[in-house]
């Protein structure tokens, strides 16, 4: 795995964060498994919360690994973007996916959560 360096992606990887608080720039896309396991491991947090642990992570420098997409099913994704953090003092690892156009214009990247589970 290597960090995200390149300057566009990190950027627009930023933006979206940043915009956590508001509907659709941070989504979503999890099987009934990763839910059931969100819940299982902390029922009193919301996706909305972990959005907003995801752009605080970030923010405070945290990496962002960059993996060039292999699999068959994310063809369409040159690459997916991992997080590593705690949530409640528990290590989790999120699988995300980074949507944006160029040129880079602010607050119009997304990022789609496709897998979250214990490291």
């Amino acid at each position: 795995m290597a960090p995200l360096v390149d300057p566009t992606r990190l950027a627009a990887y930023k933006d979206a964060l940043a915009n956590w608080a508001f509907e659709g720039f941070v989504q979503f896309e999890l099987t009934a498994t990763a839910y059931a396991w969100i819940k299982r491991e902390f029922t009193s947090v919301t996706l909305r919360e972990i959005s907003r642990l995801m752009h605080e992570c970030v923010d405070a420098g945290g990496e962002i690994d960059e993996v060039r997409e292999t699999r068959p099913q994310w063809a369409d994704y040159e690459f997916h973007y991992d997080l590593r953090f705690t949530i409640l003092d528990k290590p989790v690892y999120l699988e995300t996916r980074l949507d944006f156009t160029l040129p880079l214009v602010p607050d119009n990247s997304t990022i789609v959560v496709v897998n979250i589970h214990a490291p």
